[in-house]
Order: structure tokens, then C-alpha cells, then sequence
């Protein structure tokens, strides 16, 4: 009767832990390298999980990273002055997505979009076709874009 109490207790600790080892696992799906564009920009984007369990995305390449006269191109419509001598191909989009359980997405955080210098609320999730699908709203006007993952 004891061994059996025992067991009991046993699953009854590791069930909850099992379930959210599934849910992080869930969750950290959208780690990765991505490919994308927007207009004529090619880009590619990484995700990566932070210490505090939210999700931060931040360009990584751009095709066109130079201007005409072979400068880096700088992220000059950034709202915040202190970013805009900060190289385009450099910039971070968003931090602190988090994922949602219950509508099997991540959101809860605004993403930038450096060729119009504006944040929009963000949702993020994957299609049928296993790209990346990112949505920007603002005022109740959404965009959206694909990724695709790479890496």
C-alpha cells in the first residue's frame, strides 16, 4: 500500500512538470534562423528564447545592407534617436513575445518595422505550410508577413 501511495505521489509531482517540459517545448518551435521579405527587402531574422522565457527576434542579414555610396545603411526612421546611427541589418524587431497555450500562438508584444519606423501589436504563428506567419495591427489594421525557417 505504501509502494502504491508512493507511485501516486510520484505522478501526481511529475505529470504538471511533464506537461510544461511539452509546453516549452511547444513554445521554443519558433527558435530559429528565418528568411523573409517585405516590398523588395530581402532579410533573414533569428529568434531566440531570453533568461526570462519570452522570445526576442532581431535581423541578422540584409541583402541590401549598403547605399549607394557603399555605407551601411542605418536604421534612420527608428522613433527612439539614440537607435538610428544603428546599422539596419542589426536591428531588433521585437522583444518579450510570449506564447499563448490556449490560442496556440505568440503575441502579447509590438514588433518594428524599420522601413516605416512604427511599432504594431505583434501575433505570430505557423501555417499549415510550416512558414512563420507574422502579423502587425495597427488601430485595427493588420499586415502580415511569412518567414520562412531556415535554420
Amino acid at each position: 500500500m505504501k509502494q502504491l501511495i508512493l507511485i501516486l505521489m510520484t505522478l501526481l509531482c511529475v505529470s504538471p512538470m511533464v506537461a510544461q517540459n511539452a509546453l516549452n517545448d511547444k513554445a521554443d518551435n519558433i527558435v530559429g534562423t528565418y528568411s523573409g521579405k517585405q516590398g523588395d527587402d530581402k532579410f533573414k531574422v533569428k529568434i531566440v528564447k531570453l533568461t526570462d522565457g519570452t522570445y526576442r527576434g532581431q535581423v541578422i542579414w540584409m541583402e541590401h545592407d549598403k547605399d549607394a555610396q557603399g555605407n551601411k545603411i542605418l536604421d534612420t526612421k527608428n522613433p527612439d534617436k539614440s537607435l538610428r546611427s544603428k546599422p539596419a541589418d542589426k536591428v531588433v524587431l521585437f522583444s518579450g513575445l510570449k506564447y499563448d497555450a490556449k490560442k496556440h500562438c505568440w503575441n502579447d508584444t509590438k514588433i518594428y518595422d524599420p522601413q516605416r519606423g512604427l511599432k504594431a501589436h505583434m501575433t505570430a504563428e505557423f501555417t499549415a505550410d510550416g512558414r512563420l506567419r507574422i502579423k502587425g495591427t495597427v488601430m485595427g489594421i493588420g499586415e502580415s508577413v511569412y518567414w520562412s525557417k531556415t535554420e
